[in-house]
């Protein structure tokens, strides 16, 4: 992934925005992002004009974190005009509360993950690695039946677009991102999207799910 600082120092592995209209949040979750992450850069918005602000000021983000309660965010308007705008980038939601209904519609309106901000420091930073990785993460509760394969399973594959097909065959074979990006010419940011969007029309919530339910099926 290419940046575009052109400083003596060395670049950011990654680059992070988190969006919370509390800056004790945004510190503690910076703190837990440093301490969990090597070479992050962090950067604060206190609201949604901010986070956005900050997207278009910067040629690559590795994840935005959004507060479902902040102010711009007008419920889930806010997460979903983010997904339209800037698709590439995983959306996770760190937020207060805990209702099953409203981390379901999250997932559905775009976002990689639901975090409650009650989650232990190393939790949240677990939860948001993962998202970087590829992968959809919603709180253990909310992961009941988690390795049944859905009933209409085979359905949902015929929905991958060609793209994401290509991107679940390479998986079934043990690509690394970076490797499937080489492979199909596209940023490993780009591999990551279509890792989220499968995982999500899969109805699954790892990597390995999708992969064992991609062998089941023959993929």
């Amino acid at each position: 992934m290419t940046g575009a600082h052109k400083t003596g120092a060395a670049e950011p592995a990654l680059t992070i925005i988190i969006a919370d209209d509390h800056p004790l949040v945004r510190e503690a979750l910076g703190q837990a992002l440093r301490q969990a992450m090597t070479g992050v850069e962090v950067v604060g918005a206190a609201d949604l004009d901010g986070a956005r602000a900050a997207l278009d000021a910067r040629e690559s983000v590795d994840l935005l974190i959004l507060d479902l309660d902040m102010p711009g965010m007008d419920g889930f308007a806010g997460l979903a005009a983010v997904r339209s705008s800037h698709p590439a980038v995983p959306v996770a939601i760190v937020s207060s509360t805990r209702e099953p209904a409203t981390m379901r519609r999250a997932i559905e309106f775009g976002a990689a993950a639901f975090v409650p901000k009650s989650a232990a420091m190393e939790t949240i930073a677990s939860a948001l690695q993962s998202v970087l990785d590829g992968e959809v993460w919603l709180p253990p509760e909310m992961e009941g039946g988690d390795t049944a394969m859905p009933d209409d399973f085979a359905r949902r594959i015929s929905e991958l677009t060609p793209q994401q097909l290509r991107v679940l065959t390479l998986l079934s074979k043990g690509k690394l991102n970076k490797q499937i990006a080489h492979e199909l010419s596209v940023g490993e940011a780009t591999v990551k999207a279509h890792v989220t969007a499968i995982l999500k029309k899969l109805g699954v919530r790892s990597r390995t799910q999708a992969v064992i339910a991609a062998r089941h099926f023959s993929v």
